[in-house]
């Protein structure tokens, strides 16, 4: 019997004291079907068209993995460390359309009101500062989403202003830290 923890793939980002984070994989492409086709992510993030498993291998490879290659960061997926079952997605995003990282996170309704989603997050903005050396992240939501806009609250995000990623999308609240590094 060996000591300690068990050894970090070399997929995984962090650990929290419920979940470990680690990179997607198009091996999560059901996870991701499954998220992406939520009512509330159609709702309030949009409609990505990823409609089969193929489909949602090509976002993982389009997104994520496509962004971990440029700047060693992307989505990522939280598990549940007990069972490892994917909950929730969450991590850093770098959009042409923003000056700052971003973090983004959505999670299955089944897993909801747990504390997952707050719990990744966290930690999630604890490694962008701590491994990554950013002194600012921001969020972006839409203005209706207001259960997202209670969890930025948490994480000591606060609203400051709102603003289009492109001109014809929808208007996104953009909150920022209340205190910058």
């Amino acid at each position: 019997m060996r000591d300690g923890p068990p050894p970090k793939s070399n997929l995984e980002v962090l650990r929290t004291e419920r979940l470990i984070l680690r990179r997607l994989t198009t091996d999560d492409a059901e996870f991701i079907l499954e998220l992406t086709n939520d009512p509330d992510w159609l709702r309030y993030i949009g409609d990505r068209g990823v409609r089969t498993l193929e489909d949602a291998r090509a976002y993982i490879e389009a997104g994520p993995l496509a962004m971990y290659d440029r700047l060693g960061f992307g989505l990522y997926c939280a598990a549940l460390r007990e069972s490892g079952v994917s909950v929730v997605i969450c991590g850093l995003l770098k959009r042409d359309a923003l000056e700052d990282v971003d973090i983004g996170f959505a999670m299955l309704p089944a897993y909801r009101a747990r504390g997952y989603a707050y719990e990744a997050a966290a930690a999630t903005l604890e490694y962008a500062k701590r491994e990554l050396g950013l002194t600012r992240v921001v969020a972006i939501v839409s203005p209706e989403n207001e259960a997202s806009m209670r969890l930025l609250g948490r994480l000591s995000l606060s609203l400051e202003r709102t603003t289009r990623l492109t001109p014809e999308a929808k208007e996104v609240c953009l909150f920022g830290p209340r205190f910058t590094a």
